[in-house]
């Protein structure tokens, strides 16, 4: 399916440096940001207590973060769970109270507003328990790099696997830089959102790699930067159409999805935006720059160009 075909190919490769450089220098913007501010984590990684209350009727939110921050915390999450009627409320280790004290703290605030208010369940995460999240989450990220790295070295060339690599990186730090500049909360949700960029982003490189590949088998007049011009250009289409739809319900979540889903779309949506401009200039320039030629990807002989194809050789 293709929305529209182009006839002429775009040179891409011609402003490769420039948007390279834009892409270090947010890199290191990002790094800069993760050593100085570091990030917000949330009660699953840092301890703390969890409470679940229900309200006789549907409750407003806005009353139950106020009682939370009249106690002295700050930026609580505070969300319905299961119902309208029951909320979640997860409070930061503090020291001096004892998870049972906060719990009681927190109900008598909310029961002052709304006497009813029924304590459902309470529950305390330890710091070891936060630790070793924190572990599994890091393993967890070093698996999927390495699973990458494995499959585009085997299904491509190494270039190639380093190149995505790049690129996905780039696109995972620079996720954790927004949410350390801004102190957004980094939660389970968000570390899922960033693992879920890194497979949506390399499906990106695979689909550009394999239009590399494939031209370079079509077209053995070409020269590298031509080649890549051609296989972004060609599969600008499916691009659009991929991302567009998939930022269209990660935007419906964000903005109707509530604080529950917000910071998970919130990680999808920066995950997203910059995968297409990393897959496009970064992971193709970083290939280019390492010097990716036909000889890499073709053993042995070739096929001739397509006739019927319009785009063949065509370069602006």
């Amino acid at each position: 399916m293709e929305l529209f075909r182009l006839q002429r190919t775009i040179p891409f490769t011609r402003h490769m440096l420039a948007l390279n450089l834009v892409s270090l220098v947010t890199f290191v913007l990002a790094v800069v940001f993760l050593a100085l501010r570091g990030l917000n984590l949330s009660v699953e990684f840092t301890g703390g207590t969890v409470i679940e209350v229900a309200y006789p009727q549907p409750a407003d939110l806005a009353p139950v973060r106020e009682a939370v921050a009249q106690l002295g915390y700050g930026d609580v999450p505070v969300q319905h769970f299961g119902s309208a009627r029951e909320v979640l409320v997860r409070l930061p280790l503090r020291e001096g109270l004892s998870s049972g004290q906060q719990t009681e703290q927190l109900l008598a605030a909310l029961r002052a507003r709304t006497p009813d208010v029924e304590l459902r369940r309470t529950e305390f995460v330890g710091p070891q328990v936060g630790r070793e999240l924190v572990e599994g989450g890091l393993l967890a990220l070093a698996f999927v790099i390495g699973g990458i790295m494995l499959y585009l070295a085997l299904r491509f060339e190494w270039k190639f696997a380093l190149a995505a690599i790049v690129a996905n990186l780039h696109d995972v730090i620079i996720i954790l830089g927004f949410f350390a500049f801004f102190q957004w909360e980094f939660s389970l949700a968000v570390l899922a959102a960033v693992l879920a960029v890194l497979g949506y982003s390399v499906n990106e490189s695979v689909v550009i790699f394999d239009r590399i590949r494939e031209t370079f088998r079509r077209q053995r007049k070409m020269s590298t930067p031509e080649v890549i011009d051609y296989a972004i250009t060609s599969t600008m289409s499916r691009t659009i159409i991929t991302h567009g739809s998939t930022e269209a319900m990660v935007l419906s979540m964000l903005i109707f999805g509530g604080p529950t889903l917000h910071y998970f779309a919130l990680a999808l949506t920066i995950g997203i935006l910059f995968g297409i401009y990393s897959s496009v200039f970064v992971a193709a320039g970083v290939a280019m720059w390492l010097g990716v030629k036909r000889e890499d990807l073709i053993k042995g002989g070739g096929t001739k160009a397509d006739p019927n194809d319009p785009n063949a050789g065509a370069v602006v």
